[in-house]
């Protein structure tokens, strides 16, 4: 954890309430996202027991599975669901823009610029916390290799005809929240703690309700007290007031309210299933109408609070001031958005259940390469941030006291000026190291020459002054200017190219038609709901 993190925290203890960590806001926050506010069922991993669903603060869609161990009823729900979420996605992938990006020519395997269609915008979907954004993967992971009866009409228990397109759409979802940066699917929890140190665990922040007390406790506690009674207080029925916010419930609600109400549920379907007279059908169909209805207002009662709590730490969000890179990440999720679109209208198959060697290895240098790039940009988006990296003895910030001219040695001389830095900030300099700041968005580089005093730092400047002799007006720091300089690269490099699937080494699968490669689409356990 970082220092300045730990000293919010402490301070947090301290004082009663969170601390920011950020000034800005660095993840982008859709005009109208998507909550979902999923419940499941106890002893039944991913099993769904219900859900809030919608854009609509005011209206969220409530889905119910009465009888989570009956299949036909999880498919209902999954195309309930699939009627909201689809829509939703849909009103974004039909408006687009003509953008610019480079590519490889296959003839002449040389970078070029080449105009392509890119969504204007990506429907954003917003989970309350970390364990909602599992349950959102393990939906993509059920649902997208579901056989349809148009597709198969022997397969047993088909799907209805949407599940599969929105467990490939979750699918996607889910493999970009482990891109750092990202925001197409963003867990509350993480969010909020990324820009508020409370003054409990980073476990205990995964509580939503626990979190918000230490954001905003009530007028007389302090953040801690509003923490435990989030955390703690029960009615004298004994029922959580702040039920967790899922997808896991309360045992005790579990035990006392919900399984006796399945109960109930159940009993009343068999005796509809038994009635042999239409006037006794009658009266068996409104008690299974009641007993499906009073579990649909047990399901709301837990899910509701937490629809709400959602949208609060939404609003808490939204008053911080939007970070200067966060539209540029949200860029890159919408070519993400806008490259899915179009391979599920190539009518490409579903994503493996299993990376092959060289995308796995991609991803993960992606998100390697992402996350630095986040760290760089977070820092110079927010003097908070920053001020973390200084204490790190990553960067360093002070006044420059002198400026000599100075040439390199070479055919044609170019300008390297000599700058002297005075900071109290103690940076880990190398012999010759390599320093960054930001001219007008892009990075310019220094070396590290020498000490001038225990205060002083004195660098040479290496580039981003033009190409004349003289450097450009602005180009180089003059006396009496604040200057911040990193020691971390503000733009990330890529790796090396890795080989094509088919070219992969035996030693990661191949080569090619010596081992047969696992079915992709097999049914696991896990595949099951």
């Amino acid at each position: 954890m970082p220092l300045i993190d730990t000293l919010a925290r402490l301070e947090a203890v301290g004082s009663g309430r969170a601390q920011p960590t950020a000034t800005v806001r660095h993840r982008h926050l859709s005009g109208r996202p998507l909550v979902f506010v999923p419940l499941t069922t106890a002893g039944e991993a991913g099993a769904p027991l219900g859900a809030l669903v919608g854009t609509d603060r005011d209206a969220p869609r409530l889905l119910v599975v009465p009888q989570p161990r009956d299949r036909d009823l999880r498919f209902t729900f999954l195309a309930e669901l699939a009627d909201v979420i689809l829509p939703y996605i849909d009103s974004h992938a039909a408006d687009v823009e003509t953008a610019e990006r480079t590519e490889t020519d296959p003839e002449t395997g040389k970078r070029v610029k080449v105009e392509t269609e890119l969504c204007a915008d990506a429907p954003q979907l917003i989970v309350p916390s970390r364990t909602g954004l599992a349950f959102v993967r393990l939906l993509g992971r059920s649902m997208r290799f579901r056989r349809t009866a148009e597709q198969d009409p022997q397969a047993p228990y088909p799907a209805p005809p949407r599940v599969p397109l929105l467990g490939r759409w979750l699918t996607h979802y889910g493999e970009r929240s482990r891109v750092p940066g990202s925001a197409l699917l963003l867990a509350l929890t993480d969010v909020l703690s990324r820009h508020w140190a409370t003054g409990q665990s980073g476990l205990e922040d995964q509580h939503l309700g626990a979190l918000l007390a230490w954001l905003d406790p009530p007028a007389g506690t302090s953040g801690a007290e509003a923490a435990r009674e989030a955390e703690l207080a029960r009615d004298p029925a004994g029922q959580l007031r702040c039920p967790p916010a899922g997808p896991a419930t309360d045992p005790a609600f579990d035990n006392k309210l919900l399984a006796p109400a399945i109960e109930r549920y159940d009993r009343a379907r068999t005796a509809l299933a038994a009635a042999e007279d239409p006037l006794e059908a009658d009266d068996r169909l409104a008690a299974l109408t009641r007993a499906e209805r009073e579990i649909r207002e047990l399901i709301e009662s837990q899910a509701r609070p937490t629809w709400d709590a959602v949208w609060r730490g939404l609003d808490l969000l939204r008053a911080l001031p939007a970070g200067g890179h966060a539209e540029e990440r949200w860029t890159r999720d919408r070519w993400s958005f806008t490259g899915h679109r179009d391979r599920v209208l190539a009518g490409e198959p579903p994503q493996p259940r299993r990376d092959d060697a060289v995308t796995a290895a991609n991803k993960l240098a992606t998100r390697e390469r992402e996350q630095a790039r986040l760290e760089a940009q977070e820092a110079l988006d927010d003097p908070l941030v920053m001020a973390g990296r200084r204490l790190a003895g990553e960067a360093f910030a002070g006044e420059v006291t002198e400026v000599v001219m100075a040439y390199g040695e070479g055919r044609r001389p170019s300008p390297r000026p000599l700058v002297t830095v005075r900071t109290e900030d103690r940076p880990h300099l190398a012999e010759r190291a390599k320093v960054y700041r930001s001219l007008a968005g892009r990075p310019q580089s220094a070396q590290f020459v020498e000490r001038a005093a225990e205060d002083a730092i004195v660098l040479r400047i290496l580039d981003k002054m033009g190409r004349g002799k003289e450097p450009e007006p602005g180009s180089v720091p003059e006396k009496g200017d604040r200057v911040c300089f990193t020691l971390f690269e503000h733009e990330q490099r890529g790796g090396a190219k890795l080989p094509d699937p088919e070219e992969t080494p035996w030693t990661h699968g191949g080569p090619p038609g010596e081992a047969v490669p696992e079915a992709a689409d097999r049914i696991t356990e896990e595949d099951v709901l």
